[in-house]
């Protein structure tokens, strides 16, 4: 995540930390933004980010999943979440979803991306998880290119109609 520049002595690092109070509103703001102004998404795809994140407030398991805010000089970075998957059947292997990948734009390129996701697989595997799966769309390249390179396949996809667009939604997973 260091910069090559001559200066990179002089940037503080990226660090990675587990969320404290106001991180989720920021997690929900950053989402809702950020997908208007680059996807023309509406309100309802904020709307599900703050039920994702509800959600993990109030079902979160500390010993089993996690939240991870990057942050430098106290300026959060971004995002990502590893989540039991409650969908699963009681006698599956354990299954977890990583969940809310964010990177804001002051932090695109310096391999955040991959370093969240990175993190998420380490975690799992420490955790004794044995899959994480995930749900994305097809117009997060970016994303999807660092799903691919952490070794996630593509198990589903399928068009559908949300947040005021046209989209073709996809299920990826990776075996641990």
């Amino acid at each position: 995540m260091a910069s090559n520049s001559s200066d990179s002595a002089k940037v503080p690092p990226i660090t990675l930390r587990t969320h404290r109070p106001g991180d989720m509103g920021w997690v929900v703001e950053r989402h809702g933004t950020l997908y208007r102004q680059e996807y023309g998404w509406d309100e309802r795809f904020e709307a599900l980010v703050a039920r994702i994140v509800a959600d993990f407030i109030d079902q979160l398991e500390p010993e089993r999943e996690r939240c991870w805010i990057a942050e430098r000089d106290g300026q959060r970075l971004g995002c990502v979440f590893l989540v039991r998957d409650r969908d699963q059947p009681a006698d599956a292997p354990p299954s977890a979803k990583l969940r809310l990948l964010l990177v804001d734009p002051a932090a695109r390129g310096l391999g955040l991306g991959a370093a969240l996701v990175h993190e998420v697989t380490l975690y799992a595997r420490n955790t004794g998880y044995r899959k994480i799966s995930l749900w994305t769309n097809n117009v997060l390249d970016s994303a999807r290119r660092i799903y691919q390179q952490e070794g996630y396949q593509l198990t589903r996809e399928e068009p559908y109609t949300a947040f005021g667009k046209e989209l073709v939604s996809q299920d990826w997973e990776l075996l641990l």
